[in-house]
Parts: C-alpha cells; structure tokens; sequence
C-alpha cells in the first residue's frame, strides 16, 4: 500500500475546524471567479458573503495577482524575493506561521479551487513558508455544515524572511530545452489530452504540446476540482514512474495547471521537480522553439 510521504501537505477540515483559533494559523481564501481580463470578481461575489472564520482573501488569481510579479511581460510570473516577503508582511505571515489554504470551485473546468490551491501553495512553499491546502476545500466544510461567516479579518503585520534557495521550485526555458537536450529532466504536461494533442486550442499562437513531454492531465489526479486528491495508491498508479526520475518539470498553459502535478509528486516524496513558469505562453510564442501536435504515441 503507497503512502504519502509528506501528508501534512493536506489537512482535513476536522483539523482546521479544531484549529481556527490558534495564534500561528493564517488561511487564505484564494478563491477564483475571473473575468475574460483575468480580473478576479470572488472577493465581492463569494468570499464577502461568507468566509470561514479568521480568514483572508488572497487574490491569487488575477494576472497580476498578490503572488506575480506585477512588471512581468506574462501574467502570473512569480514575484521577486523582495516582492514576496513585503506580501506576507501584509498578510500578517511570518516564518512562524502556518498558512492554510482554501478556495471553492464557482465553475468546474474554469475557476477550479483546486489550481488555486496548488499554485499558492507552490510559491510560498518554496519561499520557505509552512503551508497546507485544505483537502475538500469550502464545498467540503459547508457540506459539513461547519461555520462560516461575513466578518473581515484584518491581520496584524508580520516580518517574513524568504528562503534562498525559493527558485528551486522554478524552470526556466533554458531548463526545459537542457533537459530535452541531455535527456536529464523528464518533462510532463499537465493539460487536457485534446489540447496536447493540438484538437483544442492552446495557449499562444502554436497549438499542441513541446516535443518530448508526456502527458499526465491534472484533472487524472483529482477526485473532484475542490482539492480533493485521489488517494496514495491512486496517485502512484498515475505517477508512479515518474518517482524514479532523477528530475521531473511540469508545464501547462501558463504555470497554473502544472502545479497540480508537481504537488502530486511532492505528497508522494519527489523532491526535485520544477514548474517551468512561462509555460506555453512563453514557449509557443517563440517559433524556434520545438512543438508537435498529435499523441505521445
């Protein structure tokens, strides 16, 4: 029987629920409802209707959200060290903290909960921050009927320092044509099989997928869009060969996506995985840069 190796990764909403008045816990709410601009509406449309108590809504999702760098070129490039620490230091997180994250799922397939979550949770693990995401997010604690409400918490400020080694958690484009190049990085693309395959649409201007990548959907790791995995032996029948590699990159459309697997693999114990942050917005604009559509085959 598998294991996760690093369950604390998830907590259950039993454990926040007996959990919510502790001094070091902080929970982000990082709901998405996001606009054809990539304007993020959940704050006023669901967060201020109802909330679970002590939380804070923490605008992940937008272009230029709490977590990007906000003079990027692409939109949700990950922020600089001096940019990261003045977020937390707002947000009252220090290094002493423990940071639970949770959003709920408006529109399957859209403004999954579950991106959201993981996204999050990959930049501020690698900035050195202690983070969960809270496994069934907020469908699960309200179909539990455990409290909710509309009261606006306003954390105190807090002094964070930022791991230096956070961009281990980063590839580059560089990274990604070494590991083709050497055959040192095995490459995986987290989106839908239609649009690896070039059926549906990607993200730029070339459809399909970066030559060399295998294809293992997000979606084929979840057991619904509310960051509920599947469990420890379900993962490692989907991702199981991948624990062997010596260096796994994720990759989707723009760095969202991607974390989903790459989170996957760290619950497993894969240590050494990246998430390439262009993504294909960077990598299919660029025609030097080798793409195919079709199967892995």
């Amino acid at each position: 029987m598998a294991i996760f190796v690093n369950p604390d990764y998830l907590v259950q909403t039993g454990w926040l629920a007996e959990h919510l008045a502790d001094d070091a816990v902080r929970i982000l709410d990082v709901t998405a409802a996001l606009t054809k601009k990539l304007e993020n509406h959940a704050e006023e449309q669901y967060f201020a209707r109802g909330h679970i108590p002590r939380s804070v809504f923490f605008n992940v999702a937008a272009a230029r959200g709490v977590l990007s760098d906000k003079d990027a070129p692409l939109p949700w490039t990950w922020p600089s060290m001096s940019q990261f620490e003045a977020t937390m230091a707002e947000f009252g997180i220090s290094n002493d903290s423990h940071v639970i994250v949770v959003a709920r799922t408006p529109r399957e397939g859209v403004d999954s909960g579950t991106l959201w979550c993981t996204r999050a949770w990959w930049t501020m693990h690698h900035f050195g921050v202690r983070c969960s995401i809270l496994a069934g997010g907020l469908e699960k604690w309200e179909a539990e009927n455990r409290t909710l409400t509309s009261e606006i918490t306003v954390p105190a400020r807090a002094k964070f320092t930022a791991a230096p080694d956070y961009s281990r958690g980063l590839a580059s484009r560089d990274d990604v044509l070494a590991g083709l190049s050497d055959h040192s990085s095995c490459l995986v693309d987290a989106l839908p099989e239609s649009v690896y395959n070039g059926t549906d649409p990607g993200y730029g201007p070339r459809k399909g997928h970066i030559d060399g990548a295998i294809n293992i959907p997000f979606r084929s790791l979840l057991r619904s869009e509310t960051a509920l995995f599947k469990d420890a032996d379900a993962l490692t029948a989907e991702l199981g060969a991948l624990l062997d590699e010596p260096k796994v990159i994720t990759y989707c459309g723009a760095a969202i996506a991607a974390t989903v697997d790459a989170f996957a693999l760290k619950l497993l114990g894969h240590e050494n995985v990246a998430v390439y942050d262009g993504s294909l917005m960077e990598w299919s604009a660029d025609e030097r840069l080798p793409m195919r559509t079709g199967s892995a085959g």
